[in-house]
């Protein structure tokens, strides 16, 4: 999902000690290639992502993480893991334009 959608903006940032949560729906995932294959190395995220209102969110999709993300043998292997923070920080035109259309529908139906 999150390597398929072009106008996603990642934080790339020094990463720290914190580790990257994944919600349910994203468990599993690589956040370097969204492969479900072969988890190898903890995913870290920056100091900024980890705390305030972001902090145990999940990096992919910003819902409530539950467990930690980890990079996949083949990421590792390109050093992806070594590129930065792996948190998304916008959600996409795609599902802003979705939340907004479904917004304009509501009150066309209510009025």
């Amino acid at each position: 999902m999150s390597r398929h959608q072009y106008d996603l903006i990642v934080c790339l940032k020094q990463p720290g000690t914190s580790i990257g949560k994944l919600c349910e729906r994203c468990d599993g995932r690589c956040p370097g290639c969204d492969s479900f294959v072969k988890p190898e190395v903890k995913a870290r995220i920056c100091e900024e992502c980890s705390f305030g209102k972001g902090g145990g969110k999940c990096i992919i999709c910003g819902n409530k993480g539950v467990c930690e993300a980890y990079y996949c043998h083949e990421c590792v292997l390109l050093e992806k893991d070594r590129d930065g923070c792996p948190k998304i920080l916008n959600i996409g035109s795609n599902k802003l334009d979705n939340f907004f259309e479904q917004k304009k529908q509501k009150q066309l139906t209510q009025d």
